[in-house]
């Protein structure tokens, strides 16, 4: 057994790009040894910014030799009445590789056919790997190649180099003009000269003495023990980002943490624009307090080793010192004017083309919110409209234009220094909310009820032009709108009709919307019923229990929520299988001819009559247990009914000549089924028995 050792030199690859690649060429080579037959160990990958780099221990040295059968033409057709072969058996032989001689006959369905066994060598595994890996290069999946230099083939940055080993040997092959060898090089400043690898290990060795941590997961621990010192010494630490962490780690080869300080009089600025600008701009680590104040200190990951004369340390304060400036002067420039008087520049920004300005929705977000508002905290309506009027205001400020992320937490700032209400200034920095997996919706209801307001009236107006979301195509974002809104009424627990809020969000569209109204509510149903499907399934709910209540329909967010808890609690009854059986004949059978009410004059067999009765009993209970939402126990009275469904099905002919009894008898199961039907369907439930 031998190894296989990969590694790709080039100039710094983007951060992004490297976690991918390198689960990429994992796969790519495990599925190349699994179909050429070839047993390896498990595979490691390793990279930094300058390198992509794996190994497979235990790899074969060349294929196992196979014998491969196959079947040819019938016997009756491949001899003649002499005995002696046909063109049909000369032919099949031929086109096998074999002296007809060697054809042998096997007996199949069709009867008896010749077979051609071939034995097929085995290949060193070096051939192979010569012929595969330059294709593996060439199609590695960049988001983003280009050609560089004199390269004829794209590629995420300029290859330097290719290291190349099996068994610790040079494989011989190129790609695009460089040939592998066993050279690996340095780091770029601290050690660049080239070093001669043999294998994993060796690599591992003289990586470290060329100022190489190759590990990923090694570098990333070395930043964050490096991060938690320097923060502890000034008192701080720094709140935990795995997205910062990530990134930083793979922006260097050999990382070293240096503490920058910056003037106090910066704090003044809001803590989101320093940190915006820490971490986003600048890949800095802000430090904080243990109350989760900044502290004047920031912490940057160097590529190189601290020097004395602090030269690192002091050119990343003069940057952050800049940018500091810059964003205070935006910041007392746009508090010169209170908030509302920056609405007005909203009639020259486009929200979209069609649906118009950014001043347009502005207005309907403060409809919408204003009728949300009346409905489930209508004390809050008022705020609820004055933070829907002011929540697009900042988009104008030279703040937001220069950091467009600080959108809406910018405005909250502004409206307080503006004087508006306390309540009003955090629903309009919180309205946004959720804006991505893992966000809290925002903390208080005229925050809730302007979010709401704001996705809704995007998710409308979008789809009502044509924009619906479809494959990984979305834009605007609208599938991730659709599950913010029902996070945050689910949240609040509100009793919201979805049916309501569509209809009061269509009318200031109407004049702009291409579907039609029908249309509209259609799709954007089924994009809720989706999102609300993707929600359930990703808490362990079974996929034919959201389908049976979604089913139903999608109406109230919260009941439909509490529906699926209840009947996933009673499909863990040992009695569900056979209950969801009978419930799906009742509606299986079910035809329009069953509509109206029952005639219990027209009931003749003691079986029908028990079972109205038997509804008669439960349809009290039932409606006011699902009217008070007690889903769960609405569900256990309806259970009684199942033996009453049982011994109709066993005695009772539905389907008899007599249409008056065919009719009536349907007309009762379809009273039966409409004890269930606002609840689950159960034709969507999947059982074992047929």
């Amino acid at each position: 057994m031998a190894e296989l050792f990969l590694e790709i030199g080039t100039e710094e690859i983007p951060a992004g790009y490297i976690d991918p690649a390198l689960g990429y060429l994992k796969q790519e080579l495990e599925l190349f040894f699994d179909k050429n037959r070839l047993k390896s160990g498990r595979g490691k990958t390793l990279g930094t910014p300058r390198r992509l780099a794996l190994s497979f221990p235990g790899v074969q040295a060349r294929q196992e030799d196979v014998v491969e059968s196959f079947l040819g033409p019938n016997v009756k057709v491949a001899y003649g009445p002499d005995g002696k072969p046909t063109p049909a058996a000369l032919g099949f032989a031929r086109g096998k590789g074999v002296d007809v001689s060697a054809l042998t006959v096997e007996s199949t369905p069709k009867g008896d056919v010749l077979c051609a066994r071939v034995e097929k060598r085995g290949q060193a595994t070096q051939i192979l790997l010569c012929d595969f890996l330059p294709q593996l290069l060439r199609n590695l999946p960049f988001p983003k190649k280009m050609r560089w230099m004199s390269r004829e083939l794209p590629f995420a940055r300029p290859m330097h180099w290719i290291v190349a080993l099996f068994d610790g040997q040079p494989l011989k092959f190129d790609f695009d003009g460089i040939a592998a060898s066993n050279r690996s090089e340095g780091h770029r400043f601290l050690r660049p000269e080239a070093f001669v690898v043999t294998g994993i290990k060796d690599y591992l060795v003289q990586a470290g003495e060329h100022f190489i941590v190759v590990d990923p997961g090694e570098r990333r621990h070395r930043i964050q023990v490096q991060v938690e010192g320097l923060a502890g010494e000034v008192g701080g630490r720094v709140e935990a980002d795995p997205h910062l962490l990530d990134e930083v780690t793979h922006l260097v080869e050999y990382p070293v943490a240096i503490r920058g300080d910056f003037d106090a009089r910066y704090l003044e600025l809001p803590k989101e624009l320093l940190v915006m600008t820490m971490k986003h701009h600048q890949r800095y680590f802000p430090v904080t307090a243990e109350d989760g104040k900044l502290l004047p200190h920031f912490i940057t990951i160097s590529n190189m080793q601290a020097d004395r004369g602090r030269k690192i340390k002091h050119g990343n304060e003069r940057v952050l010192r800049a940018r500091l400036e810059d964003a205070r002067f935006f910041f007392d420039e746009d508090r010169k004017e209170k908030l509302e008087a920056f609405n007005e520049g909203l009639k020259g920004v486009v929200f979209q083309k069609v649906l118009g300005t950014s001043y347009e929705k502005m207005t309907r977000i403060v409809s919408l919110a204003g009728y949300a508002a009346g409905l489930v905290c209508p004390e809050k309506k008022e705020k609820a409209e004055r933070a829907a009027g002011l929540c697009k205001a900042d988009l104008v400020t030279q703040m937001v234009y220069e950091f467009p992320e600080l959108q809406g937490i910018m405005g909250g700032y502004y409206a307080l220094h503006s004087g508006e209400d306390p309540e009003v200034a955090e629903a309009i920095k919180e309205h946004y909310r959720p804006a991505f997996a893992g966000d809290a919706p925002p903390s208080g209801p005229v925050g809730a009820v302007v979010a709401l307001a704001d996705k809704l009236d995007t998710i409308l107006g979008c789809i009502g032009v044509g924009l619906i979301p479809s494959g990984s195509e979305d834009p605007y974002g609208l599938r991730r709108h659709a599950l913010g809104i029902i996070q945050i009424v689910v949240g609040y627990d509100w009793q919201v009709s979805l049916g309501d809020l569509i209809e009061k969000g269509l009318e200031p569209l109407r004049t702009k919307i291409k579907l039609s109204p029908e249309e509209i509510r259609s799709h954007t149903l089924d994009l809720f019923s989706q999102r609300m499907k993707t929600l359930l399934g990703g808490e362990d709910y079974a996929y034919d229990v959201i389908d049976a209540v979604l089913s139903t329909g999608i109406d109230r967010f919260v009941d439909v929520r509490l529906k699926v808890s209840a009947l996933a609690d009673l499909k863990r009854q040992p009695h569900f299988e056979p209950l969801a059986i009978a419930f799906r004949r009742v509606v299986s059978i079910l035809t329009d001819e069953g509509e109206g009410e029952v005639r219990p004059g027209l009931l003749a067999e003691p079986q029908e009559k028990r079972l109205f009765e038997h509804y008669q009993a439960l349809k009290g209970p039932v409606e006011e247990k699902t009217a008070n939402r007690e889903f769960a126990g609405a569900l256990e009275k309806i259970v009684e009914i199942k033996s009453s469904v049982d011994d109709f099905f066993d005695h009772v002919m539905v389907m008899v000549d007599d249409p008056s009894l065919r009719r009536n008898r349907l007309c009762l199961l379809r009273h039966i089924s409409g004890l269930f039907a606002g609840l689950a369907d159960f034709s969507k439930i999947v059982v074992k028995k047929s």
